[in-house]
């Protein structure tokens, strides 16, 4: 049957020159991962130039298809069609590939480079993000056109992912596609490179399995394009994967899989399917033997720039084509949705509402779990921050992510009893797979046209460590909501118990950890995280009830508001402070009466919440000191790991903690036995004032 892809002479001269480009960039540097960027050149090239929707002028532009490259390692993959296509990379910036301050790190960066979608690298993680990207979607569509029949709105668009067999392998890319086949995911195609090469060699050593059946039995729709033989030309077989992806596109219902089985390096004369071309450079003589097969000159980077004007004055047509149809019906949809398209503006602004304060739920004095709290915070922010939504990875109860009187994200035909499916649904249903879903939420994030969070219990954020760590270094704010976030856990025991995990995501960069000390710190601790644009939180909550403090006038005590400072003095010490007591989250409580017990005594002792520590440290340098002076004595109660306090808070602070595994046991009585007390903190200020 006859293709309906046009494949110019021009198109198989690009494709030739993206791989002498990404020979030449690794053979350069002298390190990288030529082989894999050098066989996919042209179904890379054939997304590009023939199948996505983009704008290179313009690569934020709204209707434009997204592209994630799982398969991270080999980044020239994209990069060669980034400079290819005129997304504004340039011959030198391949020719500065994984060196300082170049537009081309060893693996793709979001928001360093233009065009790339999200930070990949960590095996498999992109197919998730995909995933995510798929769902936003479908979620935006629903919040900003839900009139719209699905395929015709100016938000609909599809998602293109390509993986390799690492990816197949790590576990998080089966989390995510499972998921995908529930979500009815459609608008989401994953083209799996199988080359059957790892770093240890030939894939058998360890990978035996179908996955083209894997993923048929997951739900997909699943197709199989063989690149390694019975075609004259690798043009036939670019005609054939073009006439699938085609072909996926009318199943709307099913996520697409596609198995491109290829040979590693191909068209190298003699390194072609050799383990060495997966991670290394080829050499000098592989390079001279490519470049003749090719009919390129023997020279470093000597390509035809008049072709790669012309690759871009081709994408640049096609674009303005895309533009020409899509704009009207976006100024369209401007004109008639006027309130939705403030929403969008703002929303791609990364702005918070402007009156969110007002929406927070004020908690009286009594007794609440901050999980709780949070709970009751999200259903009041539900209509005021309509593009916010998530969930949890099958906790919600627990977690208390369900905002109150909303559906849930899933095909209708997929409701339970307890949870229905619809359009505009914004309950999150991530299943018991917490990698996924911490990627899935950076994919959404990353995507930029809502907000979202998810959420588990604090200890098995182990289980999703890289996700926080990538959208940190994504500067993109992912809300991780952990609860459960000590030895207060009780009688599940010290497998659900978290000890060191909230001093280890201090140690993580650009991430803000927050745990708020009761119901209203809660409160407003979502609000600034809904306000912060750049940075990930780690909303860290309780299992178990305490203190909603009384804050009203005349009760000594700061009101919750100063919780946006990260650090502030809740209660004043009788007279000039002789000690200053720390809490934070659940042992606020425990600083107070320790407090109060040196005061009874005749010290003077401040209490200090310090529901995050980035947040105080973001302050001047004066509130700082003012908050927390240098000279005076300090002790943090928190039930963790005692280590690290000193390097935060100077070294005049001594730790009330747990430094060890925890028990299956009553809650309360553990904090009791391991000495997280009023009685223990106050011996321990009085010892350090001496």
């Amino acid at each position: 049957m006859m293709s309906n892809l046009t494949w110019t002479q021009r198109d198989a001269k690009a494709v030739d020159t993206a791989r002498v480009l990404a020979a030449d960039a690794v053979e350069k540097v002298g390190n990288g991962h030529p082989g894999t960027a050098v066989s996919l050149a042209p179904i890379a090239y054939l997304l590009y130039a023939k199948l996505m929707k983009s704008d290179p002028s313009d690569p934020r532009w709204l209707g434009r298809d997204r592209f994630v490259l799982s398969a991270g390692h080999s980044s020239l993959t994209q990069y060669t069609q980034l400079y290819l296509h005129g997304f504004g990379l340039e011959l030198s910036d391949l020719e500065s590939l994984r060196t300082w301050d170049s537009l081309t790190p060893g693996h793709p960066e979001f928001g360093l480079t233009k065009g790339i979608e999200c930070t990949t690298g960590p095996l498999g993680a992109g197919v998730a993000n995909a995933v995510g990207f798929a769902m936003s979607a479908r979620r935006s569509r629903e919040l900003y056109d839900p009139e719209a029949t699905p395929g015709t709105s100016v938000f609909d668009h599809n998602v293109y992912c390509i993986a390799g067999d690492g990816c197949m392998q790590e576990g998080v890319s089966g989390e995510a596609s499972s998921l995908a086949a529930t979500q009815n995911l459609g608008n989401l195609f994953l083209i799996y490179d199988d080359n059957r090469i790892s770093i240890e060699g030939d894939t058998k050593i360890a990978f035996s399995e179908d996955v083209q059946a894997r993923y048929a039995a997951y739900g997909w729709d699943t197709y199989h394009v063989d690149f390694t033989n019975g075609f004259t030309t690798y043009e036939e077989k670019v005609a054939e994967l073009y006439d699938v992806l085609e072909q996926a596109k009318q199943v709307t219902d099913k996520p697409h899989f596609i198995k491109v089985t290829t040979i590693i390096g191909w068209p190298l004369p003699n390194k072609q399917g050799d383990h060495s071309v997966h991670g290394s450079k080829l050499g000098a003589a592989e390079i001279t033997g490519l470049k003749e097969k090719l009919g390129f000159e023997d020279t470093p980077f000597a390509i035809d720039t008049a072709l790669v004007d012309a690759v871009r004055a081709d994408s640049a047509a096609r674009a303005k084509e895309l533009r020409a149809e899509w704009d009207p019906r976006y100024e369209a949809w401007r004109a008639a949705n006027p309130e939705k398209a403030e929403l969008l503006d703002r929303v791609v602004a990364r702005e918070a509402p402007a009156d969110l304060d007002a929406a927070l739920p004020v908690f009286e004095p009594g007794s609440m779990a901050t999980r709780a709290a949070s709970g009751k915070v999200l259903s009041a922010l539900a209509n005021a921050v309509p593009e916010l939504w998530g969930g949890s990875a099958d906790l919600a109860g627990s977690n208390n992510t369900t905002m109150a009187g909303v559906n849930s994200f899933i095909p209708a035909e997929r409701s339970s009893h307890e949870f229905t499916g619809a359009p505009g649904g914004r309950t999150l249903h991530f299943g018991i797979r917490e990698h996924a879903m911490g990627n899935i939420a950076n994919g959404i994030t990353m995507d930029g046209l809502t907000r979202v969070y998810c959420a588990t219990f604090l200890v098995f954020s182990d289980y999703m460590r890289t996700t926080p760590r990538l959208a940190a270094l994504s500067h993109v704010p992912t809300t991780f909501v952990w609860t459960h976030d000590s030895v207060g856990v009780g009688e599940d025991g010290p497998t659900h118990q978290p000890v060191e995990h909230v001093m280890s995501l201090r140690l993580m960069p650009n991430i803000d950890v927050v745990r708020p000390g009761d119901a209203n710190e809660t409160a407003h601790a979502w609000a600034q995280i809904l306000r912060t644009k750049n940075r990930p939180a780690a909303l860290i909550l309780s299992r178990q009830n305490v203190p909603t403090l009384d804050r009203s006038e005349g009760s000594g005590l700061a009101g919750a508001e100063n919780t946006v400072r990260g650090g502030y003095v809740l209660k004043e010490a009788s007279s000039e402070p002789q000690a200053i007591l720390i809490g934070t989250g659940s042992e606020l409580q425990v600083a107070l009466a320790a407090a109060e017990a040196l005061e009874a005594d005749g010290v003077a002792a401040r209490v200090v919440s310090l529901p995050c520590v980035e947040w105080f440290k973001a302050q001047d340098a004066e509130y700082q000191e003012q908050v927390l002076p240098s000279g005076t004595p300090k002790v943090v109660v928190e039930a963790g790991v005692v280590v690290g306090w000193k390097d935060l808070l100077g070294a005049n602070t001594e730790a009330i903690g747990i430094d060890h595994f925890g028990a299956s046991a009553d809650g309360a009585l553990l904090f009791e036995k391991y000495g997280v007390t009023a009685d223990a903190a106050a011996a321990k200020a009085k010892a350090l004032i001496g």
